[in-house]
Parts: C-alpha cells; structure tokens; sequence
C-alpha cells in the first residue's frame, strides 16, 4: 500500500523518544487561563508567567514546553467533565487543563510547508539542522493545529526552536532528480524545562 499523500499541516505528532523508545502516551496536566488564545491539537505550547498553557508564538526563537493533546474542564451547562480535541479562544471556564507531552527528549514527526503552509519538503541534508515553524491556522472543525516546520529553514542558529533529528523515508518522493521529505522527525530544540531562564 502506498504511503498516504499530506494535504495539510496537522502540528506536531509525538512517535517516540530521542532514545528510541516508543512513545508510551505520558502527559502532564496543566492549567489553561480563560483569557487564553485557541489552542489545537498537535500545537506547541509554552507555560506562561502565571504557570499556565498558551499555544507557542515563536516561529524563529523561544522555548515550547511541549505539545497540546487535548484539555479536560467541567460543561459549565451539564456540570459534567468533558474533555475537548482543542481550546477555543477565551473560553469562560476557571478549571481547563491543558494535556500536553512535555518531555524534552520527545520526537514529532510534522509536515515541511512553505511560508503560505502548503506542503512542501526538505532534503535528508537537513538532518542535525534547526528550523523555525510556521504557526499557521488551527481547524475549529476538527480541532487540529496548522503547525508546521518552514522549508529551507534549516541552520546552524541555536535559538531556532526545533531541530531536525530524522526523515520520514516512506513519505518520499522525486522531484528534479532529487529524493525529498514532506514529513520530517524533530525534537523541541530549546525545551522551555531545559532552559535556565524561568518565566
């Protein structure tokens, strides 16, 4: 069967960890504020001054903290808890938490677009390189990110957020004579845990 063609960005995909390992599914719960922008799923994420869960800004710099998998919170109608694909954009409810996978050595596997988020590619060169992000426009059908890693970003910058750690090889294609990656493997380069600075 011939490996699925990308259409989109989906954000960020957690596969397994630096290490090897499989990814086995752990996340951490952290607070979201009701005054907080959209969050989607697959979004990087950063912990904000008041110890609670933005969508990442950065697209050449900054530190994510991990990535959004979803948030729990009480209906404020049926008083039942109610667990949600994404975070719509100032949301009148005091008790959301954020589920993310923040382990610094986690590997995402995420689309290569051009600055207008269509799917474009990266050369297995890029490998050991850093890339800035696009942060694109979530789907509030759906509830999935419109993250995505910049094509022809790649540098040796250490303040780029993400580095390149693999390709995908069954997402290949030729074009020009040259074997390319729509998808690529990437760890969160300047994890906001490993960094010094606090918020």
């Amino acid at each position: 069967m011939a490996y699925p063609s990308v259409a989109a960005p989906y954000g960020f995909k957690p596969i397994n960890r630096l290490d090897g390992m499989p990814y086995a599914g752990a996340t951490r719960k952290l607070p979201i504020a009701n005054t907080a922008g959209a969050i989607y799923f697959g979004d990087l994420v950063s912990i904000t001054a008041g110890g609670t869960v933005a969508q990442f800004a950065g697209t050449t710099t900054g530190s994510p903290a991990g990535v959004f998998m979803g948030c729990s919170y009480t209906n404020p109608t049926t008083k039942q808890p109610t667990f949600a694909q994404y975070w719509p954009a100032n949301t009148a409810i005091t008790d959301a938490q954020a589920i993310i996978v923040d382990d610094p050595y986690a590997a995402f596997q995420v689309v290569v677009t051009n600055s207008g988020s269509a799917v474009n590619y990266a050369y297995a060169d890029s490998v050991g390189s850093n890339m800035s992000i696009i942060i694109g426009t979530g789907n509030a059908n759906t509830g999935d990110s419109g993250m995505s890693v910049l094509a022809g970003s790649q540098d040796t910058t250490s303040t780029l957020p993400i580095r390149v750690i693999d390709v995908v090889p069954a997402s290949s294609y030729t074009t020009g004579g040259n074997v390319v990656y729509p998808e690529i493997i990437v760890k969160i380069n300047l994890h906001q845990y490993n960094n010094t600075t606090g918020v």
